[in-house]
């Protein structure tokens, strides 16, 4: 196991909506984002630079993440907030249902394997702040499992007076009873690290131990560890994130570890990151830097005796794993930029294969991969035809979605118009790969789950809109996987169906999106409904089951929309590509598009629309509620980036400047401005009532964005909802006491400006 997996299921917390309206000729975007009339907004800059945003923005004091000023605002919104929403007759039963729901004990329990067992993570209403469990692989399959606790984490905080959510494990193989246990402190990216023996089920004495921190961390053996993190002064990016990597060995501090490899501080992305790659028996393949030279382009360097040699990989790329293959190593890889792969060299020659599209699967040896030196006279290096380099290559409507490298193949979940699919690959040499499909569920995600090359077994997920999730075990040779649990519905499905329809985007791209209505709705445009988008970051969103969503919206008469605009990864990287930076605009079109069909069908209308997005969604949203306020009636506005020009300058925001751009550029200053919702804001506009929330501990979206949007709002005249809540983090699902409670107010809101 190399990681404990919290979940099989997509998170409810990436829901994310939007709506739009009566259809209209698409405007220049600069005239779309900044106003429907010939002036500007009242608070957008004279001068874009850096200083220049600044001196526009009257609200740096809510910045202060626990400033006297900052803090006395949330104290104040959340008043109102919490009398408009709790106060609501509709509250307390949501309330109720959510918290049902996310502490039901017929959940199907997440597994990952852990040693010869399986090992999962619980929260339940005697829990919240959870256990770490375990058991055995015949008594997960039975219907009275027994398990072991191991790490009980409300007895945790309470013996030690932290508020400690769990965020995982790190066990080393083959034996995986040392692991590396990480503890944060109220929700935090930023954790704790400890060693764990699962044999005295203690925490190590004298064990490895790590401060609070964004660490990188990998076993290398049982007494060393690779480890990338604050090693003092000038050893972390711009983003927060570290740049170095040392060799930490048992009873060192970290003053005394080996630096065994350096990126840049100037680099960007999420800080650099060493992957160990082990065989079955958890014998050491291949040690992989990562080096992310921006959000989504990264150098790779190989760990070979001691020298960090770097590999000929495009920058964008996916590494997902090795393979033994006659005495060497292959590395498996995902290309997400057009590729031609080194086929040859020879004394006077070097010749280059057929390209690759992005998208595309690989494996290549190592050795291969090293860049090309002037061969010695004579020197011939024999040929390799591109069939044996090439796994699968999606097609236009395809995209590779997750992908297991086991010891004699490679599964890969792949995408097809969104839904899910699964097929095998083995290597048959010079004859290329042998695909197999393997048969899983029609009309639904599928996810695969933590993988074991020791046993040659993989768990798969599947779900739908209106299926539950089910859970099953796949061997190297089983042709479908075998059954392990389905959970129980937690919503009347019957009086619904699914649809897909696709609607046609600003430059003439046709963007597919799901609804999920009831049977008998009447085409009349009344029907409440929720748009979900994201669109970013190559993020997919295939049909999911959200129970609260069933049982708090579709119940009560909902309608529920999935839009797979671009920016996500549903077609593969170019369908993420296509929206970066200066095209950014094309995403918010997609998202208007989506809306205005809806409308056009009758499904529902501007009335009875309403948008939810978080984190990018959060972008999303809060953009689509600028420019098109005419489409929308509702707005949840959830963990948001908002303030597009001072992004960058809030802490781990720089590290998504390859999605955006870089405010510090005036040409990409000068795009980023047009759609930022905090500078477009106008006191003449008519916007909703929009619900804005966020968190005070969330160390990845700065909660200065929500609080700045929402104090402009107030200080407008636009009626608005501001709820931040104090602890969780950035993916506010901690606890599921308080997460019921938050779902209940996103409802009641929803309800309010909708149904009502």
């Amino acid at each position: 196991m190399r990681h404990l997996i919290l979940s099989a299921a997509i998170p409810a917390l990436l829901l994310a909506a939007c709506a739009g309206g009566p259809a209209s000729p698409r405007a220049d975007a600069a005239e779309v984002v900044v106003s429907t009339n010939d002036s500007r907004p009242p608070h957008f800059p004279a001068d874009l630079t850096p200083a220049g945003v600044r001196a526009a923005d009257d609200h740096l004091a809510l910045e202060q993440v626990d400033g006297a000023e900052a803090m006395a605002f949330v104290r104040a919104s959340n008043e109102k907030a919490l009398a408009a929403l709790t106060g609501d007759r509709r509250y307390e039963t949501f309330r109720r249902q959510a918290e049902a729901i996310l502490t039901a004990t017929d959940r199907i329990p997440s597994p990952s394997f852990l040693g010869d067992g399986i090992g999962n993570f619980w929260q339940d209403a005697a829990n919240p702040k959870g256990v770490w469990r375990r058991t055995t692989l015949d008594s997960y399959r039975s219907d009275d499992t027994r398990w072991e606790t191991l790490i009980d984490v409300d007895a945790l905080a309470k013996a030690e007076g932290k508020d400690w959510v769990w965020k995982g494990a790190d066990c080393l193989a083959p034996d995986e009873t040392r692991c590396l246990v990480s503890l944060s402190d109220g929700g935090k990216d930023a954790v704790v690290v400890r060693e764990f023996d699962t044999t005295t089920k203690r925490f190590v004495d004298g064990g490895f131990v790590l401060p609070e921190g964004k660490h990188r961390i990998e076993w290398l053996d049982r007494d060393t560890l690779l480890v990338a993190t604050d090693f003092g002064p000038n050893t972390l990016t711009e983003s927060g994130y570290p740049f170095i990597v040392k060799s930490l060995k048992r009873g060192q501090t970290l003053a005394q570890a080996t630096e065994v490899y350096r990126g840049e501080q100037g680099d960007g992305g999420y800080g650099v990151s060493t992957s160990v790659f082990r065989d079955a028996d958890g014998g050491v393949q291949a040690v992989i830097f990562n080096r992310p030279l921006d959000t989504f382009r990264s150098e790779r360097r190989w760990w070979r005796d001691g020298e960090a040699v770097k590999l000929e990989l495009p920058e964008r790329a996916s590494v997902h794993g090795a393979m033994g293959k006659g005495g060497g190593v292959e590395l498996v890889f995902t290309v997400e930029e057009p590729w031609t792969y080194r086929m040859f060299r020879s004394s006077d020659r070097a010749t280059d294969g057929e390209p690759v599209r992005a998208g595309t699967l690989l494996s290549v040896e190592l050795e291969d991969l090293i860049p090309l030196e002037a061969p010695a006279p004579g020197e011939i290096v024999e040929a390799l035809t591109i069939d044996t380099a090439v796994i699968f290559e999606p097609g236009p409507r395809q995209s590779v979605e997750d992908v297991r490298v086991m010891t004699d193949h490679v599964l890969v979940a792949y995408a097809d118009n969104v839904v899910g699919r699964v097929a095998r690959f083995r290597d048959r040499g010079e004859f290329g790969w042998l695909r197999e499909e393997i048969s899983v569920a029609a009309n639904s995600a599928i996810g695969l789950g933590d993988s074991s090359k020791k046993t040659g077994r993989v768990f798969l997920s599947s779900q739908g809109f209106l299926t539950p999730p089910e859970l099953s075990l796949l061997g190297s040779a089983d042709a479908a996987p075998q059954p392990l649990r389905a959970a129980p519905a937690k919503f009347d499905a019957s009086t619904h169906v699914v649809e897909q329809f696709e609607a046609t985007s600003s430059d003439g791209t046709k963007i597919p999106y799901f609804v999920t209505r009831p049977r008998d709705l009447a085409m009349d445009g009344s029907a409440p409904t929720i748009l979900f988008g994201y669109g970013g970051f190559q993020v997919s969103f295939p049909p999911a089951y959200k129970p609260e969503m069933g049982k708090l919206w579709l119940e009560n008469g909902g309608v529920f929309v999935n839009a797979n605009i671009r920016g996500g990864g549903e077609f593969g990287p170019e369908w993420h590509q296509s929206v970066l930076k200066e095209n950014r605009q094309l995403a918010f079109d997609d998202f208007a598009a989506v809306a205005r069909d809806l409308h056009e069908r009758g499904i529902t209308s501007p009335r009875h629309t309403g948008i939810y997005g978080r984190s990018n969604g959060g972008v999303l949203t809060s953009v689509t509620m600028t420019q098109h306020p005419e489409l929308i009636n509702a707005a949840v506005i959830e963990s948001p980036l908002i303030d597009m020009l001072r992004y960058h300058e809030l802490p781990a925001g720089a590290s998504w400047i390859g999605e955006y751009g870089d405010p510090r550029i005036p040409e990409e200053a000068a795009f980023i401005a047009r759609y930022s919702a905090y500078q477009q804001l106008r006191p003449d506009a008519e916007y909703p009532r929009v619900y804005i929330t966020t968190n005070t501990r969330d160390d990845r979206v700065h909660p200065g964005h929500a609080r700045k949007f929402a104090a402009r709002l107030g200080e407008m005249g636009h009626d608005h909802l501001y709820y931040e809540e104090t602890a969780g983090g950035h993916s506010n699902d901690a606890d599921p006491i308080a997460n019921a409670r938050r779902w209940a107010r996103h409802y009641v809101y929803l309800a309010q400006q909708l149904m009502d």
